[in-house]
This record gives C-alpha cells, sequence and structure tokens, in this order.
C-alpha cells in the first residue's frame, strides 16, 4: 500500500507549489483531501501522479495542477459560498471546502452524483452539497455565488452562471471545441454589473452538455 500522505505532500510541493501557487490555504487545503479517496480502487495508486484519472461513468478527474491553478483564479476566501458546475467525484469541491463557507456542486452524471454524495458524506465534508441537474443553468435556487468554476470546455459562457455570480464575483472555466486544445478564461463581474475577461492559458477538459453547452453526441 502507497503511503498517501507522503505522496500528497509530494504533489503539493512539485506539482503546485513548484509552478507558482503558494496560497498557504490552498497548498493546506490539498494537503487535507485525500484524492485516492475519490477515484476507484483500481486508480488509487495513481491518484498522485500529474495527470487526469478516470472516474465513473466515463469521466474524468482533473489533473492536480489544474484544479489548483483554477481555485487560485477563482480567489476563493473565507466566507464565500462557490458553485462547481460538473463536480466529478467530488474531489475539488472537496478541496474548494476546505477555505470557503460552502460549495454547491452540480452534476448532470446521476451515478457521479450519487458516488460524490457518498463520499463526502463519508468524509465528512458537510458544508458541500451536489445537486443533480444541467450545469449550464447553475444553479439559481442557491445564487448568488462569490465564485463559479466549470470542470467541463463550453463553446461560450453561459450567460446563466454570469447572471448568478455576485457583485465582485469570479467565474473560470475553459473555452473552446472538445476534442481540442481549449483556452481557460477568468471572468471577473464588477460591481457595476460590468464584465471582465481574461486568459489563463490552454487546458483541455471534456465537454460541457447542457442547454447552454454542447449538445449530447
Amino acid at each position: 500500500m502507497p503511503e498517501f500522505a507522503e505522496l500528497r505532500e509530494r504533489m503539493v510541493q512539485r506539482q503546485i507549489e513548484a509552478r507558482g501557487i503558494t496560497d498557504p490555504a490552498i497548498l493546506d487545503a490539498f494537503r487535507e483531501v485525500p484524492r485516492e479517496a475519490f477515484v476507484s480502487a483500481d486508480y488509487a495508486s495513481a491518484a498522485y501522479e500529474d495527470h487526469p484519472l478516470p472516474i465513473e461513468a466515463r469521466q474524468t478527474i482533473s489533473q492536480p495542477y489544474i484544479v489548483a491553478l483554477m481555485i487560485a483564479a477563482a480567489g476563493i476566501k473565507p466566507g464565500d459560498k462557490v458553485l462547481e458546475v460538473g463536480a466529478g467525484s467530488g474531489y475539488a469541491a472537496a478541496v474548494m471546502s476546505r477555505i470557503v463557507r460552502e460549495v454547491i456542486g452540480i452534476e448532470r452524471q446521476h451515478d457521479l452524483v450519487e458516488v460524490a454524495r457518498e463520499r463526502l458524506k463519508r468524509l465528512g465534508y458537510d458544508n458541500v452539497r451536489i445537486v443533480e441537474g444541467d450545469g449550464t443553468r447553475g444553479c439559481p435556487s442557491e445564487a448568488p455565488f462569490d465564485a463559479i468554476l466549470a470542470a467541463a470546455s463550453g463553446s461560450h459562457i453561459p450567460k446563466p452562471l454570469l447572471g448568478e455570480l455576485a457583485p465582485g464575483g469570479r467565474l473560470v472555466m475553459p473555452i473552446g471545441d472538445p476534442g481540442w486544445a481549449q483556452e481557460l478564461v477568468k471572468v471577473t463581474k464588477l460591481p457595476d454589473g460590468r464584465i471582465t475577461q481574461e486568459s489563463l492559458g490552454g487546458v483541455r477538459f471534456v465537454p460541457l452538455i447542457g442547454e447552454e453547452g454542447w449538445s449530447e453526441r
């Protein structure tokens, strides 16, 4: 059995901190959350490697550095309420829950909803809730959100997500065609309602499926 705590620390130091993400709150959150608990037993030994891994419903859990990059870009802080679109196995939501007041994860795959809920409950992440639904429409009943992170790529930023951002809120998501390199963007909603956007570089994500996303093939 691998020494997961040792592997986790090595991941934080070599994959995250060494690449320029040095916020102590983010590093401590990654140290606290056992990534091996958010993949199947078949992949647990690879949980701290520097790449995505398969999870249930033919989806993936993102490379640790990309999760950290998105969290850092979103500027999440204590007291924030965060929406994650495409909650997957629940890993990123668990990490963010160590920093913020509350995380709402929305996921369209029923099997992943059930798996994520069970894992989060078993591991004691009681400030995370997983909602089943179309993430491209956000979660209006829980809005507004201080930050929104989308773990799937769309052709554009869904208007409902922009509408659910609080003034001063930040949205981080990949934009681009499925199967090709995409652009990770950060959108900030200024207090007067205007929107600014900046590029964070190239990434590759699964497609964002839904009313405001790509059609399921």
